[in-house]
């Protein structure tokens, strides 16, 4: 199974993180949270610190499969002046590799010219800021190798896209089933 990166900077929103790395985890994937920050400790956006797995600088990320951007405008803020996750971001997607963002990240995604011509998704406030993207405000959106989720309230099923795409349908449907997701 392909490993996850799930990238973490302060002002991240916790669950837009913190569901899809259990969701993949219950699958069985090999998920890091890394910090882009010099600290393991990363502060959300509604003051939850969580404590990442290793930083991000120095991670082996040609080793891994998937990369997630969560949202949440400040820590969206923040991936942005990162130059290892775009460059992460941008060598993925060259690669064929699943690169999938949520909430205010996929406006990272339509500036770094990911979304040229794609379906996707994003928080509303955000929309002009995903450039050439074909927005369908779907809860989930996959075009490609590209995965986006709206929100907050699109974090269960964004998670178990991911899931999806990294370990088969089947598995997405177990896991929808032993969390009682009803949808």
């Amino acid at each position: 199974m392909e490993k996850v990166c799930v990238f973490l900077a302060d002002g991240f929103e916790e669950g837009e993180a913190l569901i899809p790395v259990d969701l993949l985890r219950r699958a069985g994937a090999e998920v890091t949270i890394a910090s882009i920050s010099a600290s393991l400790c990363v502060q959300g956006a509604h003051g939850i610190c969580v404590t990442a797995d290793t930083l991000a600088e120095g991670l082996p990320l040609e080793e891994y499969g998937m990369v997630v951007l969560p949202g949440g405008l400040r820590g969206t803020q923040n991936l942005s002046r990162s130059a290892l996750v775009k460059q992460a971001a941008l060598a993925f997607a060259r690669q064929g590799k699943w690169v999938a963002a949520i909430c205010a990240a996929p406006g990272l995604l339509g500036e770094w010219g990911l979304l040229q011509g794609r379906r996707a998704t994003c928080y509303p406030s955000v929309e002009e800021k995903c450039t050439g993207a074909v927005l369908t405000g779907d809860e989930v959106c996959t075009d490609g190798n590209i995965i986006t989720g709206r929100g907050l309230g699109a974090a269960i099923p964004f998670g178990l896209a991911l899931v999806g795409h990294i370990a088969g349908p089947a598995e997405s449907a177990r896991i929808r089933e032993g969390i009682v997701y009803i949808h």
